[in-house]
């Protein structure tokens, strides 16, 4: 692996490279190391903490035991809900929020650095924001048994109800023969049925 790609921000190389011997043991397969950054205190620190991005997670890399041992803490891009940088006078404070509203930081982190650090993980950020969106999707999806959905959240179920046409309401006011004319062709266009046509006509001739 290239020291040199991890120094453009003036990253301690020394810091850089016990990261680098360190952190290769955890990478997984098609996983590689994208942006280191570290830690600069204002007192002297001989075990900065530093920060890496991979193509697939963040990790935080503390040091312990005056550099002999480090503790990292690990979190997936897809894990990720978002990521801010505070800006102060003696340096960034970089702040990662998981989508379970788990929050991690690392502070003095010099301001060049802690801002290549936001430029990459907003770009992640907006890819597994599809991820997350196609998973809940389809989540979704198997829950309604595949039924189509309204806004994501509502399965479409037509109303039995609703499968035929509502019958239209007749005026039985006026001339009851023009009315039965009226019936008569309801039935002959297969709106009313003939048992309801005998009944509407029982009705109105009942009343002549």
């Amino acid at each position: 692996m290239n020291l040199k790609q991890f120094l453009n921000e003036e990253q301690d190389p020394k810091a850089v490279e016990k990261l680098l011997e360190r952190i290769n043991s955890l990478l997984t397969s098609q996983e590689f190391v994208e942006y280191i950054a570290v830690q600069k205190k204002p007192a002297l620190n001989m075990s900065p903490d530093c920060i890496a991005l991979t193509n697939r997670r963040i990790i935080f890399c503390r040091p312990k035991n005056f550099g002999f041992s480090m503790d990292f803490q690990d979190y997936s891009w897809v894990d990720v809900a978002d990521c801010h940088i505070k800006e102060g006078i003696l340096g960034s404070t970089f702040i990662v929020r998981t989508v379970s509203n788990f929050s991690n930081m690392m502070d003095y982190l010099p301001k060049s650095q802690a801002r290549k650090l936001y430029q990459f993980a907003q770009e992640i950020e907006e890819q597994m924001r599809g991820v997350r969106r196609e998973k809940d999707l389809e989540l979704r999806r198997a829950s309604a048994g595949g039924r189509v959905t309204v806004n994501n959240t509502t399965p479409i179920i037509a109303h039995p109800l609703q499968t035929q046409p509502p019958k239209p309401q007749l005026m039985e006011a006026g001339d009851p023969f023009a009315v039965l004319q009226k019936l008569k062709g309801l039935v002959e266009n297969g709106i009313i049925s003939p048992e309801e046509f005998e009944t509407k006509k029982n009705e109105i001739l009942s009343r002549v």
